[in-house]
């Protein structure tokens, strides 16, 4: 075999071992993640994001951890008999489809800190892990965003539980 049969072999087995790897480790991707508090004392956040699954199988975000809070839960609000929205602890996580995203987002299912352990200023990092069914852990990195105006459905950052 040739020096240059042997270079080509090489470096197509490193371009195919690469593509392989980089494919397998970004199959879930987190877009546009950022967290909020109501206030700078605020005893509670929240954080949202647009979570895409890139992969030919359903997946389910089924946990979230983060060292920012004492306890750190997936909420989602729903409406009870009165009309009034409640917030309340998805304890089955939130279903990601293949080929699809799910949104994270203020009025709606989101990551809810509470208890923090610190203040969260504009601009402060917070690291979360994502822990999904199938594609286990994912850690990432959150930026607190105290500027972003609120959607249609107003900012529920304050919550208390």
């Amino acid at each position: 075999m040739s020096l240059k049969s042997v270079v080509l072999a090489a470096a197509a087995a490193a371009a195919f071992a690469t593509s392989a790897f980089a494919g397998d480790a970004r199959k879930i991707m987190v877009h546009d993640p950022y967290a909020r508090v109501s206030s700078p004392t605020a005893k509670a956040g929240a954080a949202f994001m647009e979570i895409m699954n890139h992969t030919g199988e359903d997946d389910r975000l089924i946990d979230v951890r983060s060292d920012a809070a004492a306890r750190v839960q997936l909420h989602t609000h729903q409406e009870d008999a009165n009309g009034v929205m409640k917030m309340m602890h998805v304890e089955e996580g939130f279903a990601v489809p293949a080929g699809a995203a799910h949104m994270l987002k203020r009025g709606g299912d989101h990551v809810m800190f509470m208890g923090l352990t610190q203040g969260l200023n504009h601009g402060d990092v917070v690291k979360v892990t994502l822990v999904f069914e199938k594609a286990g852990e994912i850690e990432i990195e959150v930026p607190v965003d105290l500027e972003r105006k609120a959607e249609a459905h107003g900012d529920h950052s304050g919550h208390s539980n």
